[in-house]
């Protein structure tokens, strides 16, 4: 292997105990689609990769869970019986690829009655890297055991139970020994992979401004509403423990809560996991409205900017918009809007100069509309267009950029050129006739060509990649 080349991927994810889930591993390769029937399992495995991408971001395990499955019973696989002790809980795991050979993290949780990680192993290179265990029930750590190959074999210490030890190995490692140097280049590849991860979930109803619109608020044709088919349902919010506060040790991002996935939707769900629940905003992750979000409700000022900085990807996005919209397409370009139609300018919507000295658009209101160049037929407000439409345009935009342009956590120590981002899109093909998820395969096979973006994401229909050399097709539930 070239490690002067080779970029960190998850290549391997393993579900040895989640949700529907038991003893399953899933290679993945530069594109992975996951298909099957309704129930298959297909967007929980989903959920446990964004899981591990969140806890390797530095988020708590309390955040990392309840953001993605709205509480920790969920995760825990169907007709578990708790031991004497009244515990459940579930086990997932990866491999990441990368300069320091494959190296695998192994993660047991514990869902009930305390959401905490019980055991943690990391391993690489022939050796066993990392190791925790719950020692002491009563205190709020595990006991940590990480590879030195010096005149100790090992270093043992005490690390939270509510954060990846992975991920807090760099500031407890030295780098002395080769041992040590080994478990640092090991955790970093694996941080490094789990963080360059975007979670995209297109929802026309957020795009067309509606965010709030109720349970299953269905998009202009009305085929693909808040709890569309093959969409798996954010949780409520954050479902914080007493300890949940912070420990000593757990570093936690900038900006605070979050870290990579904190801002991975400025939309989120008003009701827990599998409850009808709308959409409203996560003021909370919000970020500049130059980097796309995950409902990516903020497009048309993504737009401008991904236009004006590289007109060539520009042309490629319409290009590949001509293919998938019905009615000719000669343009696509952010235009100035009138706030609520009556006149007043984008300027004098602006609420007043906060303390930052800069002032933002009314709540509600846009700076800016993105719409589509007709010719003769003139120009189309996107937000008329259908639901396929709307969402093939923002997978599109996303597989056409980068971490800069996306609302994630940018592993900004590390060279992008060393970096390889893996979008992940449950329900891909939601809303979008064959054709259209057809182009939009097609699409992220390029994109996956050129080595800085992978794809892993879920389709009713494995027919949409028939004949596409590149592209591989997982069936679950068979």
């Amino acid at each position: 292997m070239n490690t002067e080349t080779v970029r960190p991927a998850v290549t391997e994810l393993r579900l040895s105990a989640f949700k529907t889930h038991r003893g399953v591993t899933l290679p993945l390769t530069r594109l992975t689609l996951l298909s099957g029937e309704s129930g298959s399992g297909k967007s929980s495995a989903l959920q446990a990769y964004e899981i591990l991408a969140r806890l390797g971001s530095g988020e708590s395990l309390a955040r990392a869970v309840g953001e993605v499955a709205g509480s920790p019973a969920a995760c825990v696989p169907a007709g578990a019986r708790p031991d004497a002790q009244g515990r459940r809980g579930f086990r997932i795991g990866c491999t990441v690829d990368g300069p320091a050979g494959p190296v695998s993290l192994d993660l047991a949780v514990q869902a009930e009655p305390e959401l905490r990680i019980v055991g943690e192993r990391l391993t690489g290179g022939g050796e066993t890297l990392l190791t925790t265990a719950l020692t002491d029930p009563d205190r709020p750590t595990v006991q940590a055991a990480w590879h030195t190959a010096g005149a100790t074999p090992v270093t043992r210490a005490p690390l939270p139970d509510d954060r990846l030890g992975t991920s807090l190995l760099p500031l407890r490692v030295a780098g002395k020994t080769a041992g040590q140097r080994l478990v640092l280049a090991a955790a970093e590849q694996v941080v490094v992979a789990l963080r360059s991860a975007f979670v995209c979930d297109p929802r026309p109803e957020a795009m067309r401004g509606a965010g709030t619109g109720g349970p299953g608020g269905a998009g202009q044709d009305g085929a693909c509403g808040a709890n569309g088919a093959g969409g798996a349902g954010r949780g409520a919010g954050v479902r914080r423990s007493g300890r949940e506060a912070g420990l000593s040790g757990g570093p936690g991002k900038p900006g605070g809560a979050g870290g990579a996935a904190g801002s991975w939707g400025a939309w989120k769900r008003t009701g827990a996991s599998g409850e009808a629940g709308g959409w409203a905003r996560d003021t909370e992750g919000a970020r500049a409205e130059g980097r796309l979000r995950s409902a990516c409700d903020n497009l048309p000022a993504v737009l401008e900017r991904t236009s004006q900085e590289c007109a060539r990807r520009h042309a490629v996005l319409v290009a590949a918009v001509r293919e998938a919209c019905a009615g000719p397409v000669e343009g696509l370009r952010a235009v100035p809007r009138q706030a609520g139609g009556t006149g007043e300018s984008t300027a004098e919507a602006a609420v007043p100069a906060g303390p930052g000295g800069a002032a933002g658009p009314r709540a509600g209101a846009a700076g800016v509309r993105a719409v589509l160049d007709r010719g003769e037929l003139g120009e189309l407000p996107v937000e008329q267009l259908g639901d396929g439409e709307l969402r093939f345009l923002a997978l599109a935009l996303v597989l056409l950029t980068g971490p800069e342009v996306l609302a994630m956590d940018p592993v900004g120590e590390v060279p992008s050129a060393h970096q390889q981002m893996t979008v992940m899109a449950d329900g891909m093909d939601r809303c979008m006739d064959p054709r259209q998820a057809r182009e939009l395969v097609s699409l992220a096979l390029r994109m996956t060509d050129r080595g800085h973006v992978r794809l892993l994401g879920t389709v009713r229909d494995a027919s949409v990649a028939e004949g596409l050399p590149g592209v591989q097709v997982l069936h679950l539930g068979v």
